[in-house]
């Protein structure tokens, strides 16, 4: 090996559809520093964001290379394409929705430059779940310093075997894996044909006794997880494995039986896994299954004992109708099981929703009564009234698709924020019931309550209701103080209800798919709300300036803190009484409070401050102002369609990013001028500074980032996708 090699370890990551966990792929790897270290990126086509992501990186990191492929070829010839581009010593092939844990590229690369020439230097992992779970793999054991020599062939350590074939589980010597001949395939289960065959050809293995990658276990999105005639190309793999090991003759001292064994434990749990082969492919699959256990089984073989023992004997006769008698008398309780808790979880929605028995028999009439096409539910912010995303959909819905009838949901004091002519119903009252249980479409920029039971064929639009500077949803996790009271295992069941999420910007679509992992449609369409601030008139601005009150000739700075997880009750980050007088006559404030608190008396001075927290509708607040003064609300995101001027006032930053977690550095790529204490504040404004030139170049690259779908049209590609099962882009 060439020590003196500028690159010892080239890690190559095959990209697609993952634009929600890339970024954090590629961060944990370019996390070490060193320039022996290459990163490919090998993008296959991808139909998301990912590309973009991954030129950005790779535009401030000179270690990474992109390279864009035209046409989509799977995650083994992906991989395959690296390894062509690859110049280093060793190669690390890494999945691009996982991650490297802190420090493990520098171990890695550390072990690899001892001079002891390893082909293969196997890691450990752990798995990361949803819920916060992470637990490092079973074979951990095998890992331990005193499970075996430092350095050994597998032949010392056939235990290794059972160690699971990813791909990214062992870093392996370039030149001698392309001596070797081996490359990955195409189709599922494509990283078998190399990372077992490296082991039976390895003269020098090594294990590194360290948790070095997070492999994500993904709520939805696993290809593997869909039923898929590729599930068959299992079979060619274990073909391909046994060619090499036999032609080599590799298979003695017992390995060839462990190599058996682990094919047959694989197949069977394939062909268990309804997620994955089908009623209609079962027959075949085993079929095939059969054919390999005939053709591979090594002279003398002797099956396990017990049940195990019974399939292989099944296997070997090829008898497919014994052996799904065997599997449905073992899953009769477990369905038994499953059916019951199912009923009971109904009827206790039924109970929830329901006062009393009346109520709870309409609502079960009404469940079983056909779902009226024509029919849409719509809600805001806890059903306070009428607003946001949901309104905007509306009105628009109402133009395009007249033959549906819209029905606001709201609680008794929400009314009065309804528009005169509005249908709307009251929370809980008998038609509150027949509305949830037969309409067809529902939209919220919030969750519904837990208790409407949801029926097939229904369709649940969330908008949500702002751009996510903020970590949400299960990126919470690892920030207690804002989420010591969450339930991600409710989240998530409220997620899975959704058919349809919103995304307004880039960063949404990157966002979401984090937070909120579910089986729903991402439409990256704009902001409704955001249409109406496309299309703003000076009429419209001075017609509102003088509803609320803004004299005229005067600044208007539309004041919006955000909610702070660390504060219970509202309180002006700095002294507005001082801050309104320093920075003149000119200017009026108008305060508007999150909606999480209540404003006390804060002894306001009249004229040069306008409490605006109950203004019910927050565009108009955009429309009528001048310039935006803010923290971390999402606000922001919207403000910025208006392209005027923004502050940000970011005196606990450092705080804010411990507490609640951020998507990306607000202070680094800022939408106009950042003050940190007031007297910085104060002055921003007295001189001008939020207005020149520097502030309108941060505003534009903000709008450039983050606006890029705003064109007025949102609402309308909304409408047509969900509404009438039209085809829109962005």
């Amino acid at each position: 090996m060439n020590l003196d090699s500028k690159i010892i370890l080239s890690v190559i990551i095959p990209v697609h559809g993952v634009q929600g966990y890339v970024r954090q792929c590629l961060e944990s790897v370019i996390e070490y520093r060193g320039d022996d270290l290459e990163v490919i990126a090998v993008d296959d086509a991808t139909p998301d964001l990912s590309g973009e992501i991954l030129d950005e990186i790779a535009a401030r990191d000179h270690r990474v290379r992109v390279e864009h492929l035209t046409e989509n070829v799977g995650l083994g010839e992906a991989r395959n394409v690296g390894l062509a581009l690859a110049t280093g010593e060793y190669v690390w092939f890494v999945d691009s929705d996982d991650w490297i844990t802190t420090g493990s590229v520098a171990a890695v690369v550390e072990r690899l430059q001892r001079r002891d020439d390893l082909d293969v230097l196997m890691l450990d992992y752990g798995r990361s779940y949803w819920d916060g779970r992470f637990n490092r793999s079973v074979q951990r054991k095998l890992f331990r310093e005193e499970a075996g020599p430092p350095v050994f062939r597998l032949k010392e350590r056939p235990e290794l075997l059972n160690i699971l074939p990813y791909a990214w589980n062992r870093v392996i010597r370039r030149e001698w894996l392309l001596g070797l001949g081996l490359r990955f395939t195409r189709g599922f289960y494509e990283d078998s044909p190399v990372s077992y065959p490296v082991l039976f050809a390895a003269d020098r293995i090594a294990m590194l006794d360290r948790v070095c990658y997070a492999y994500r276990q993904r709520r939805t999105g696993s290809i593997t997880r869909t039923q898929d005639r590729r599930h068959l190309d299992v079979f060619g793999q274990y073909e391909t494995i046994f060619d090499f090991v036999d032609s080599r003759a590799l298979g003695g001292d017992g390995l060839r039986t462990v190599m058996f064994d682990r094919m047959m434990w694989h197949l069977l749990t394939i062909l268990a896994l309804e997620h994955r082969i089908s009623q209609d492919l079962r027959q075949e699959f085993f079929a095939r299954t059969s054919e390999l256990y005939n053709r591979y089984k090594p002279d003398g073989y002797l099956p396990p004992e017990g049940r195990d023992g019974v399939k292989y004997r099944l296997v070997e006769r090829n008898a497919f109708a014994a052996f799904e008698r065997f599997r449905k008398v073992n899953r009769l309780r477990v369905s038994v099981k499953k059916k019951t808790k199912e009923s009971k979880k109904q009827f206790r929605r039924i109970k929830t929703i329901a006062r009393g028995k009346q109520q709870a028999f309409a609502y079960r009439t009404q469940l079983h009564a056909p779902i009226d096409e024509n029919l849409a539910v719509y809600a805001s912010y806890w059903l306070r009234g009428y607003s946001c995303n949901p309104a905007a959909i509306y009105e628009k819905q109402r133009e395009l698709a007249p033959h549906i009838k819209g029905v606001w949901v709201v609680k008794k004091g929400g009314v009065k924020n309804l528009p005169e002519g509005v249908p709307y119903v009251i929370a809980g009252t008998r038609e509150y019931l027949r509305l949830m249980a037969r309409a067809k479409y529902f939209v919220n920029n919030v969750n519904f309550t837990d208790d409407p039971v949801k029926r097939p064929g229904q369709i649940y639009l969330q908008t949500q209701h702002g751009t996510p500077l903020k970590k949400m949803g299960l990126d919470q996790m690892d920030h207690p103080v804002s989420s010591a009271e969450m339930d991600f295992e409710q989240l998530v069941e409220r997620t899975d209800r959704w058919d349809y999420l919103l995304a307004a910007n880039p960063l949404m679509s990157e966002a979401w798919m984090r937070s909120y992992p579910g089986g729903y449609k991402l439409l990256e369409t704009g902001y409704p709300r955001n249409d109406r601030l496309v299309r703003v008139t000076p009429a419209e601005q001075a017609e509102l300036r003088e509803r609320l009150g803004v004299p005229e000739g005067k600044t208007a700075v539309l004041y919006c803190p955000t909610h702070r997880d660390y504060m219970k009750s509202f309180s002006p980050m700095f002294d507005i009484k001082k801050f309104v007088s320093e920075i003149g006559d000119d200017f009026v404030l108008l305060l508007r409070a999150h909606y999480f608190y209540k404003v006390k008396d804060l002894g306001l001075p009249d004229g040069s401050i306008i409490d605006v927290s109950t203004y019910p509708n927050v565009e108009d607040l955009m429309v009528a102002s001048d310039a935006l003064l803010t923290d971390y609300s999402s606000i922001m995101f919207d403000y910025a369609v208006l392209d005027r001027p923004i502050v940000i006032y970011a005196n606990d930053w450092e705080t804010y990013k411990v507490t609640r977690g951020v998507n990306f550095d607000l202070l680094a790529e800022p939408p106009g001028a950042v003050a940190v204490d007031e007297r910085g504040l104060a002055e921003v404004f007295r001189s001008g500074a939020y207005r020149e030139d520097a502030a309108a170049k941060h505003r534009a690259e903000f709008r450039e980032r983050f606006c890029v779908w705003e064109d007025g049209n949102a609402a309308e590609r909304v409408v047509r996708q969900v509404f009438l099962g039209e085809t829109t882009g962005p």
